[in-house]
C-alpha cells in the first residue's frame, strides 16, 4: 500500500497527514502523540476514527499541523484521518459518518467590529 495524503481543518487549524500501513505509531509535528497532546481526551479524539473502523495499531500516521489551539488541532487531525480511511476503504464511510467524523465543522470566530468592544459586546453606555 502506498502513502495516503489528506488534510483536515477546524477553526484556524490545518492538519496534513500521511497515512501508511504500520504498527499504529502517530507522530505529530515530529513528536509522539502522547507528548503533543498530554490530555487523554485529545488523544482519544485523534484515535477515534481507527477505533470506529477497528483499525487500531494497523496504520502509521505522520502529521503536520499548524494554527489554532490544541483542541482545534486534534479535531483537524481526526477529520484528516477519517478522510484517509475512507480513501483506503469506502465501506468505512457509513460508520464514520454516523459519528459525525466526515463533516468539516464550519464554525469560525466572528470578527471584531469597529465601534464595539468585541464581535457582539458593545462599549458601556452611560446615559448621563
Amino acid at each position: 500500500m502506498e502513502v495516503v495524503n489528506t488534510s483536515g481543518r477546524r477553526k484556524t487549524s490545518v492538519a496534513r497527514i500521511y497515512l501508511k500501513e504500520g504498527s499504529g505509531q502517530i507522530v505529530v509535528n515530529k513528536r509522539d502523540v502522547k507528548d503533543y497532546f498530554p490530555a487523554g481526551i485529545l488523544q482519544y479524539k485523534v484515535r477515534q476514527p481507527f477505533a470506529l473502523t477497528e483499525n487500531v495499531d494497523k496504520y502509521d500516521v505522520k502529521v503536520n499541523v499548524q494554527g489554532g489551539g490544541i483542541t482545534g488541532q486534534a479535531e483537524a487531525i481526526r477529520l484528516a484521518i477519517s478522510k484517509a480511511l475512507i480513501e483506503i476503504n469506502a465501506d468505512w464511510k457509513s460508520a464514520l459518518k454516523a459519528e459525525g467524523l466526515t463533516t468539516r465543522d464550519p464554525r469560525m470566530v466572528e470578527r471584531k467590529k469597529f465601534g464595539q468592544k468585541k464581535a457582539r459586546k458593545k462599549f458601556q453606555f452611560s446615559k448621563r
